[in-house]
């Protein structure tokens, strides 16, 4: 008991350093990068300073930027010049992720591990992330598997050194490992968004991504914010279905759940720190409110300490540099 014990004895100098419990690594850093078919230069955009939509010609040097700061992972949204109900611009071997899945091998081989959105609500004209029945706008689960094993396939055969579903389409691991598997690409793994909500976080998302729905939400396929074992259930189902990773999305709001999942299931955890949740620490910071790269860090550190080993981020490039 006090003053015997006195915890601040190890909260100086090097010892502080020593007796951390939780570290964050540029090994952490997963970065998205958004490719658009439609523009010849850098598009900035207002609701997430610092996030830019690529051209084409663009993309492969943009990575280079991030393995040059010591970043393994990015992971890849296509913005197509043509959408239709279907979201057929999503599978072609000449659509626009393809095409920049080709452009980054090309110029960084194993340098970087090139990860791919695979969802349809980028490529369908009404947003969602499936087939709609537009006389009932119930959005299709089942006819929409084999367009997600499809595109899939066509990002593995351009290059693609792992997928990532994220539609919250029951069902959507097992169809598109079945599709890899049937297509020799036995060894291409996948990152599953399998704990995604139907959150108010991703709004400067769908303003990047263009990617907003024209009736509805998602609430029918993404999950309650209210619920957590539910959580466990459908990461339970990813798992058997094939998923290598499994990934919670969004972080910050969801950190017990990221802790639930890891000490559940031990597996290779993703956390997604996203597009709102960075806005609101740029806003903050712009306007003098916060100190930006500390409440990044310790943003991001909490993400880590509970339970992820792989953080998808904005912050991506702004925290390797400040590790560095």
């Amino acid at each position: 008991m006090f003053p015997e014990l006195r915890m601040r004895r190890l909260r100086s100098g090097k010892i502080r350093d020593m007796v951390r419990e939780t570290s964050l690594s540029v090994d952490d850093l997963i970065y998205p990068v958004f490719v658009d078919e439609t523009i010849e230069d850098v598009q900035r955009t207002t609701s997430m300073p610092g996030v830019e939509r690529l051209p084409l010609k663009m993309v492969a040097d943009d990575a280079k930027q991030a393995a040059d700061l010591g970043i393994p992972a990015l992971i890849l949204f296509g913005i197509p010049s043509h959408k239709d109900d279907q979201g057929s611009s999503a599978w072609g071997d000449e659509d626009i992720v393809q095409k920049a899945l080709r452009e980054i091998k090309a110029e960084l081989g194993k340098d970087m591990l090139v990860i791919t959105d695979v969802c349809l609500c980028e490529y369908t004209d009404h947003g969602h992330c499936g087939m709609v029945d537009h006389e009932t706008h119930e959005i299709l689960n089942d006819p929409t598997l084999p367009l997600l094993g499809r595109t899939a396939v066509s990002h593995a055969r351009a290059g693609a050194d792992m997928v990532a579903p994220s539609g919250m389409m029951d069902g959507m691991v097992g169809a598109i490992r079945s599709a890899l598997d049937q297509n020799n690409f036995n060894n291409v793994p996948i990152m599953s968004y399998a704990a995604k909500y139907s959150s108010a976080f991703y709004g400067p998302f769908r303003d990047v991504a263009d990617s907003g729905c024209c009736f509805g939400d998602r609430s029918t396929y993404q999950m309650d914010p209210a619920n957590s074992d539910e959580a466990i259930r459908e990461v339970e189902l990813d798992i058997l279905e094939g998923a290598d990773i499994v990934m919670v999305k969004p972080a910050l709001p969801y950190l017990d759940i990221i802790h639930r999942i890891k000490h559940e299931f031990r597996m290779p955890t993703a956390a997604y720190n996203v597009s709102g949740e960075y806005a609101m620490i740029k806003a903050a910071a712009q306007n003098g409110w916060l100190d930006e790269k500390k409440v990044m860090h310790e943003s991001l550190l909490s993400i880590k300490r509970a339970g992820a080993d792989m953080i998808l981020t904005y912050f991506a490039k702004d925290m390797a540099r400040m590790l560095k």
